[in-house]
């Protein structure tokens, strides 16, 4: 298991540089950064020059990218273009999407995973036929209208909740974006935890565990739930990355100031130093996440084993 973890490590540092080289290249090539510093009037040469060398934007790309990453390695992510350091809008920025992300994370494995186990023991029966049309209902309507409904239903008609979320909002203030967050997640969890469970209980372990007289609840428990879970831990893994990076459209909604906002910000002035700084982090979070799934799988499975 310790080589497995170390060669992963290694493993992950070309993933790391090439993600990050690529993210800078394609926010580099975007536009003229200068440009969106001058508003709607096009800078002078003296002024475009001057802020060129300010930031470093006169340098070839691959000089920039060494002198980003090296400063990164000492905790150096740069100043962004209204000159807050981009450490600054990190530190206020990523608690708020954690604390999101967490509770969309929840209700994936709550709810997503108990529907999931419900409808593939009840495989063909009204409730699995409800739960599968409601899910197909929650993919097919995107996001930023769910968010929109709830936030005028519960919101402004109803006033259950605030439809704009403060600042430094705590966990129960966060449960609706955290659910608008995690709708479409949620159905895919639900979809394919019903699929796995339906599959695996046709399956010959199953059936001997049943034949020898074992509870139905430790059979699935013990044998069909952690063997079908797999591909679902695969899933929510590989989707904590994606709700920290894709709450852009959640966090609009109910103005929270957290990661997604600050990318979109950062988009829209086309600054480089802001982007290329998140999604730094939101790649590493996504290759520990990686990580942590590949090493849950031994869990999961006793037949796994790692060299």
């Amino acid at each position: 298991m310790g080589r497995y973890v170390i060669r992963r490590l290694l493993q992950m540092i070309p993933v790391f540089f090439g993600a990050t080289l690529l993210i800078f290249l394609m926010v580099n090539v975007m536009g003229d950064p200068i440009a969106g510093l001058c508003g709607d009037k096009a800078c002078d040469p003296g002024t475009a020059a001057r802020l060129k060398q300010e930031f470093g934007l006169d340098k070839p790309v691959w000089q920039q990218y060494a002198t980003y990453m090296g400063n990164v390695f000492t905790g150096d992510f740069g100043t962004a273009f209204n000159g807050q350091k981009v450490t600054e809008l990190m530190s206020t920025a990523f608690p708020v999407t954690i604390r999101l992300t967490i509770i969309a994370i929840l209700f994936e494995i709550v709810i997503g995973i108990t529907l999931g186990v419900v409808t593939g023991l009840r495989r063909g029966r009204p409730i699995d036929t409800a739960v599968l049309i409601l899910t197909l209902v929650v993919i097919a309507i995107p996001t930023f209208v769910t968010g929109l409904v709830l936030q005028l239903v519960l919101g402004v008609e109803w006033q259950w909740i605030k439809p704009s979320v403060p600042p430094d909002a705590p966990f129960d203030k966060l449960l609706i974006p955290g659910l608008v967050l995690a709708s479409v997640s949620l159905a895919y969890v639900t979809r394919l935890t019903r699929t796995s469970i339906a599959e695996n209980s046709r399956a010959d372990y199953v059936r001997t565990a049943v034949a020898k007289g074992l509870p139905r609840r430790r059979v699935i428990t013990r044998h069909l739930l952690r063997n079908s879970l797999i591909p679902v831990v695969t899933f929510i893994g590989t989707d904590v990355g994606a709700l920290m990076g894709g709450a852009i459209v959640t966090e609009r909604i109910f103005n929270i100031h957290g990661v997604g906002f600050q990318l979109y910000q950062g988009i829209l002035r086309q600054s480089t130093q802001t982007v290329v700084g998140f999604v730094t982090v939101l790649v590493l979070v996504f290759l520990v996440a990686n990580l942590v799934v590949d090493l849950l799988y031994a869990v999961l499975d006793p037949r796994i084993r790692y060299a």
